[in-house]
Parts: C-alpha cells; structure tokens; sequence
C-alpha cells in the first residue's frame, strides 16, 4: 500500500481510502471489517454526520478506537436531518459547523478529527465565513485540515482562491471524466489532494449492468464495460485510472463487505501500463459540466 500526503498537511493517507457510508448497520459484521482493513494496510476512513443518522459515525469511532493513533478519520458536515426523517436541508452557517464539529467529535469518540470536510456547497454559501469556522478549529486542534466534497468548478475555485484547504473529494471515474475539464489541473497547481468517490461508477465499472450514466447511453457504458474488461481487470483499471493523475491521493472505495475489501487490495496494484489505461479512456469521448461553472 503507497502513502501520499494531502495538500500541504503533515497527513498521510492510504491510497485506497475506506468509504464508510455503505457499512452494514450491525456491529458484529462492520466493526471486524474496518479493523482488517486497517490490519491491511488502509488508513483512511471517510464518513459523515448525515449517514444513517450519525451511527456511522459511531460505529466508525467503535472500531477505529483501538487504533485511534495510527489511522486517519475523514467526516464531513453541512447536512441536517429533518425531525419527521423525511430528508435533509443544506445549512452550511458557522453555528452549525460549531455544532456539527463537537457532536462528530463524540460519535467518532476522539479529540479531533483529521479532515473535516464541508459536505457539498454552493456558489451562494457564506463562503468567507465558512473558511473562517474551518480556521478555527484549526487553531483550537478539534481538526488537523479540512476541505470540500464537491464537484461544482465554480465553488471549487472560490475555495481554492480564498482558503487554504488541503483536499477536495470529487466524483471522478472512467464514466465521469468531468474534473479532467480544469479541476484537476487547477488543485495539482494549488498543491491540493483529490480524493475520488464514484471511483466504480456504482459498481458498473466491475459487474452491474450498465444503464444510462451521467449523458452516456446504457450502450456506451457497454462499450467502456467491455473496454476495462480487456485489461487483467476492470477494478484495477478503475481504480488506477484515477490514481495516476497527480493530485490524487486516494481513490474512497464504498466497501460493505469483507468479499469487496480482499477484492480490492488483491487486485487494485495489478500492473497496467499508462498506454493500456489511455486506450481504455479514448472508448468515450470525455464528458463535462454543463452547470456550476
């Protein structure tokens, strides 16, 4: 397993990072599965206030506990829970930030949280005052960095303009090729990390059926299906596809059961050469953002 530092922090992440979100809700299977992965290598946990609730948080904090010291905690705020459960509002405000961190603090049963990451965000959001909470509880040690989860080019380069962030999570696979367009360039430029989600296109870019994605047909995920499949495996060139751009630090995998995690770490350093990953990419012309630019 390879190590790459996240933005100009002192942080080193696992390049195959552990989605948290999809973990199963029952103790007894998703506490040994988070502390093999940790046996194996992963060192990066991402979750967030909004899954299930805020047990996730806790079920992460249960099983990472025992290996607190040696493992990186990524959770993400801005998200609220509506009283009847129906769904969640957006409320980015620095009174919620400050609630949000200490309740987070206690679900994950820690004294700070590595990355802190705002969960989404708008061109509209109280940007200045946002960065100016993430400062501080810098400063105060309840987080060691913080970023943004999201894939809007126009939010991204305010932040990347007014704070000093150390990571973005974005969407970003074979089928959704959108950061390509300027993003990715303009964090490698910026010295800020990526890290991916949507890395498996929900599982198309190794074994569900394609359907229509983010503008490709069904039959256009087809050809990029039967395209991977060429390759010694499509979860190796999907996953290696993102990681070999530069600003990449880790590719967040959602993994749920013990099957995916020996899945992964068995297959994902397979050697495929950059000319066979190029190939596979030119199957499809790159899509782009057609809002929030």
């Amino acid at each position: 397993m390879k190590y790459h530092k996240i933005g100009r922090s002192d942080i080193e992440i696992s390049e195959i990072g552990f989605g948290c979100m999809s973990l199963p809700t029952d103790p007894n299977e998703s506490v040994p599965l988070v502390r093999d992965a940790v046996e194996k290598g992963i060192n990066f946990f991402d979750t967030a206030d909004l899954y299930d609730k805020g047990l996730n948080e806790e079920m992460v904090g249960k099983a990472l506990k025992p290996h607190r010291d040696n493992v990186i905690i990524s959770t993400k705020v801005g998200n609220v829970w509506r009283e009847d459960g129906s769904g969640w509002d957006w409320n980015p405000t620095k009174e919620h930030i400050l609630l949000g961190i200490d309740e987070s603090l206690r679900r994950l049963q820690t004294e700070y949280i590595d990355l802190y990451m705002l969960h989404g965000g708008t061109i509209e959001d109280p940007i200045d005052e946002i960065i100016e909470t993430f400062e501080r509880l810098k400063k105060q040690g309840k987080i060691r960095a913080y970023g943004i989860s999201s894939i809007r080019p126009n939010v991204i380069r305010e932040y990347v303009e007014k704070s000093n962030m150390d990571a973005v999570m974005m969407q970003y696979s074979l089928l959704d090729r959108r950061p390509e367009e300027e993003c990715l360039e303009l964090l490698a430029e910026n010295d800020i990390s990526v890290l991916t989600r949507g890395t498996l296109a929900k599982g198309m870019l190794i074994d569900k059926p394609a359907k229509d994605y983010l503008g490709y047909s069904s039959m256009e995920v087809e050809k990029m299906q039967k395209a991977t499949q060429g390759t010694r495996s499509s979860l190796t060139a999907a996953i290696q596809y993102v990681l070999r751009h530069p600003p990449v630090a880790s590719a967040v995998t959602g993994i749920r059961t013990q099957e995916q995690l020996d899945d992964i770490l068995g297959n994902y350093e397979e050697n495929i050469t950059a000319e066979t990953l190029e190939k596979v990419a030119a199957t499809l012309e790159p899509n782009v953002y057609e809002k929030h630019r």
